[in-house]
């Protein structure tokens, strides 16, 4: 049976075994990814519930909080990619130091990150253009969510190391679990009290009638329980990594690991804050279009993301794999996970886009009873839908990227694409062509976007540029 120790020992690995293992690792990470954006889905469908100006209010701040929540994610990297190469190269001890000081230095980062949303969290919703019926709920839900922020980013570091040291199962299983405790937090917030008939017998719900106050607490309520819940397993359970038990090391952050750190995770970061100002630039461009196009914009948006979703599972995958051979100096292996990992994610991928093409109203429908937001939503899905397997290049080629601490050019790429490609394109179609105009703008860029990062995986530029930051591990066999 496949098994990551068998990268690291350096065993010889059959395509088949390589399949197995890469199947093994996306499966439970692409759960995870899923109920991340399944928590999102079920916000916007209650929400939904209670009509077009509150959905809006939600849907503006959207993109925002995926920048600020992102950052979090990206800066942890730096230092979940440094355990998968010590990992790779049987440096347990190394790979806890890593830990203890990204534990650290990802704390105070996401408090850092909350003061600085909090501080603007009164006036975003005007600057993205919101009106005065949308803006105190946007601002509040905003808030909330940034709050939350030290707590999530012990999430993403916790999650991200788990994924390294080969453990799928236990963020799965957890972001499973967060799902359903966002169904029940919500239902009992975001709704009053109110009354429902099982077998002709009336029973009354209680519930605190916040709407979209009560959407934001839910959220980072089951967030905070999953969080807490996925921190235990790490530092308790984990055999490679826990530190229950262990000798007392010191917290403090060292140079070579925090330098090692910003030069992964700082091209991340750019990249990301990049897309997603990018993405806030979009919620510009469509906010004039209209309440109804706000509101299915970012209902579309969520509906799009059950199906990208699973490419970014198989790049969690992929990062861990290609990091983990990359350690353990199998560099032929690197690029064999990296392809095999990058057409199964296209494979998939395309399979979603076709899912998502023929569904595209039923999708919208659940999220929102207004007939008009499901129209225009279900037209801009099936737009994008024919994006799918291009977009699945670049997330899973980029998450191979990353393995091998590759980041700088691959950030440069997202950043061309999107600001060369997709916002001149989107602000020169939406005058004449509405919110249509806008998501042909996006199938245009991911497709193109997609292009250029499949021609620098079989470049093998990406590969190169590690190997020659590399630090050489000792005793271990260079495979080429």
């Amino acid at each position: 049976m496949a098994d990551i120790s068998q990268i690291q020992n350096g065993q010889n690995m059959s395509l088949r075994q390589q399949m197995a293992l890469t199947a093994k690792l996306s499966l439970p990470s692409i759960m995870a990814q899923l109920s991340t954006i399944l928590m999102q889905y079920i916000d916007a469908s209650m929400v939904g519930r209670l009509g077009a100006e509150q959905s809006a209010s939600v849907g503006i701040m959207n993109s925002s909080i995926w920048l600020f929540t992102g950052l979090c994610s990206m800066a942890t990297m730096g230092f979940s990619v440094q355990v998968a190469h010590r990992l790779g190269g049987r440096d347990h001890s190394g790979a806890r130091d890593v830990l203890r000081q990204g534990m650290l230095c990802s704390l105070l980062f996401g408090i850092l990150l909350a003061a600085v949303g909090l501080a603007v969290s009164p006036w975003l919703p005007r600057w993205l253009g919101a009106d005065g019926s949308v803006a105190p709920a946007a601002s509040t839900y905003f808030a909330i969510f940034i709050g939350s922020l030290p707590i999530l980013t012990l999430n993403y570091l916790a999650g991200g190391m788990l994924r390294c040291a080969g453990n799928m199962k236990v963020p799965g299983l957890l972001n499973a679990a967060m799902c359903l405790l966002d169904v029940v937090f919500n239902f009992f917030l975001i709704f009053p009290e109110h009354q429902i008939s099982v077998a002709g017998t009336a029973f009354t719900l209680p519930g605190a009638g916040l709407g979209v106050t009560g959407a934001a607490i839910g959220t980072v309520a089951a967030a905070c329980v999953t969080a807490t819940a996925m921190l235990w397993w790490l530092l308790t359970r984990q055999e490679e990594l826990r530190l229950k038990g262990r000798p007392p090391r010191p917290f403090r952050p060292t140079a070579a690991v925090t330098r090692k750190a910003a030069s992964i995770a700082l091209p991340m970061t750019a990249e990301h804050a990049i897309f997603c100002s990018a993405q806030i630039t979009v919620t510009m461009i469509v906010a004039p279009l209209g309440v109804v196009a706000i509101a299915a914009n970012a209902f579309a948006v969520t509906a799009e993301s059950l199906c990208y979703m699973p490419g970014f599972g198989i790049g969690d995958a992929a990062t861990t794999l290609c990091g983990q051979a990359y350690g353990a100096r199998r560099y032929g292996l690197v690029r064999r996970f990296a392809y095999l990992s990058t057409y199964m994610g296209m494979i998939l991928m395309a399979v979603m886009g076709l899912v998502m093409f023929v569904f595209a109203p039923r999708m919208m429908s659940i999220m929102s009873p207004v007939e008009a937001i499901i129209e225009e939503g279900a037209a801009v899905l099936r737009i994008e839908a024919l994006a799918e397997p291009m977009y699945a290049a670049s997330i899973v080629a980029y998450g191979a990227f990353v393995g091998v601490g590759d980041t700088l050019v691959p950030a440069v790429m997202n950043f061309g694409s999107i600001w060369l490609v997709r916002i001149p394109l989107a602000a020169f179609l939406a005058p004449t062509m509405g919110l249509k105009g806008v998501w042909v703008a996006m199938c245009v860029e991911l497709i193109f976007r997609g292009a250029i990062f499949l021609w620098r995986m079989h470049s093998g530029a990406w590969l190169k540029r590690g190997r020659k930051k590399e630090i050489q591990p000792a005793g271990l066999p260079l495979e080429e």
